[in-house]
């Protein structure tokens, strides 16, 4: 199975990334480093962000020190004490842990993370004060419910898990409120996957990180998010139980169920673009169950599938995100498919947690992978160009270890770096596959795209485009230079 972390040498010429596997060849069950291994680090709590140099996460760069360990922590920590997780009473997402913890991991100096915190310092909402008392109350189960899906009460629920992740320790909290099967667990996993994942990318990154106040961050962002993609999920749940109870694999990969999705008229044209939400509105709205009846076709039938469905789950939406483009129009991501590729890289790291249970695993990357055919299906399920791909032409046509130069350099809030990395990410994770059905993208077609990636967003406004399937989104992009066409 593969290893947990990827570390990329310093190589100026590499065309591939070179990698070494820290904790050796070992088992995904086996991948928690120990004491004689890897220090412990024990400064990091419920309250406190504590990264170390030695830190090794799902990708990183090499040589990081105690300086830029030093700054993350410190950012971090002024972050988590005086911010909300929205930024605005819209519901807009605070995203400097995010953004902060990914230039932290491509080892970003001191200065670049200041300048990235400094970018993204002057808008974000005061954290509103606590009421102790309402903190109180969400111990009474009853009462707990009762303050779901309410920004406002943001701040009660992140004390309200740092105490108990202070009592019980990170991973029997998250075992107990997301992970346990019951009503209040299936909530809570719900409301992971709302707000276009971005609360379990927040809780992939205190995971992969160690950090409990990231992961208190987390699940408080969860608990003020709704839970209306729950016929979905267990709608998907139900349809596998009735029609195959067995769980007998499917014959289909990921990519042949998108091109299905694509086939079906009638759900591929129920999002409207005046949906003031394409899923909700659209989808789940006009066609829930054509869209449960595709979705539940995914299946992971036991542990032994985990490692390449979580491979063909990466390449799977890397290649729909990048081959979704508009010629000839300029060569943009779409905003909401980059949050799906974004949120794949925690995936290995989910699998490599010892405290997750196989059936909570094998749940978790189903859910992940049928919110990623709604995605596709939500933004009109576009056309897919591969073509796109493997002729694409860079300008700087950089190596890898200047696209993660130039990606740190980018006035951004973390969007373009954390797709740059979990590209880099999901060559590693794939390329002991390639061959196989359902990987379409191999070979040097990552390196290719890290250089999409930020060609793209260096190319000017709109960074990025947002909902590429509707001849609408891609009014105001310019058209690409006639050496490209």
């Amino acid at each position: 199975m593969f290893s947990r972390q990827f570390c990329v040498k310093q190589a100026a010429n590499a065309s591939s990334i070179p990698s070494y596997r820290p904790l050796g060849s070992s088992p995904i069950k086996q991948l928690r480093a120990t004491p004689s291994i890897l220090p412990r680090r024990t400064m990091a709590s419920s309250s406190k962000v504590h990264l170390s140099p030695s830190q090794q996460p799902q990708f990183y760069l090499p040589g990081i020190s105690s300086e830029t360990a030093d700054t993350t922590s410190q950012l971090l920590q002024e972050n988590h004490e005086k911010h909300h997780i929205f930024f605005n009473q819209s519901g807009f997402h605070n995203h400097i842990v995010h953004h902060l913890l990914t230039l932290f991991a491509l080892n970003a100096s001191p200065t670049e993370l200041k300048k990235g915190y400094k970018e993204n310092l002057s808008y974000q909402r005061r954290m509103e004060p606590l009421e102790q008392s309402v903190v109180k109350d969400m111990h009474e189960l009853d009462r707990y419910k009762t303050y779901l899906g309410n920004g406002e009460y943001y701040h009660e629920f992140l004390a309200f898990y740092q105490e108990e992740i202070a009592k019980k320790g990170w991973q029997n909290v998250l075992n107990e409120y997301v992970f346990k099967g019951d009503e209040r667990a299936d909530d809570m996993l719900c409301r992971m996957f709302a707000g276009f994942l971005h609360p379990i990318i927040h809780l992939g990154f205190g995971v992969e990180f160690e950090q409990p106040a990231i992961i208190a961050e987390a699940l408080a962002q969860a608990a003020v998010h709704d839970a209306w993609m729950m016929p979905l999920f267990l709608g998907c749940e139900k349809m596998v139980k009735e029609k195959n109870p067995n769980r007998t694999p499917s014959t289909k990969s990921v990519v042949e169920i998108l091109d299905e999705i694509r086939a079906d008229k009638k759900l591929s044209e129920a999002p409207q673009w005046g949906d003031g939400n394409k899923i909700r509105d659209g989808l789940l709205k006009r066609v829930p169950d054509d869209m449960i009846k595709y979705a539940s076709q995914y299946i992971v039938a036991d542990e032994k599938e985990l490692e390449e469905k979580t491979a063909e789950m990466i390449n799977a939406i890397v290649y729909y995100t990048a081959a979704a483009q508009h010629p000839p129009h300029q060569v943009k991501i779409d905003f909401y498919y980059m949050h799906c590729v974004n949120c794949s890289i925690f995936f290995p790291v989910f699998l490599s947690q010892p405290w997750l249970s196989t059936p909570n695993k094998i749940r978790l990357l189903e859910w992940k992978v049928r919110n990623d055919l709604v995605m596709y299906a939500s933004r009109r399920s576009p056309k897919l160009l591969i073509s796109e791909i493997r002729d694409y032409k860079s300008k700087k046509n950089s190596e890898w270890q200047d696209v993660f130069a130039r990606v740190k350099s980018f006035p951004d809030d973390g969007h373009a770096s954390k797709l740059v990395r979990a590209l880099a990410n999901g060559q590693k994770i794939c390329e002991m596959f390639e061959g196989r059905k359902g990987f379409v993208v191999e070979g040097d077609m990552w390196r290719i795209l890290g250089n999409m990636a930020i060609d793209s967003v260096e190319a000017g406004e709109p960074h990025w485009v947002r909902s590429c399937g509707f001849e609408e989104a891609w009014r105001g992009v310019p058209e690409r230079e006639q050496a490209r066409l």
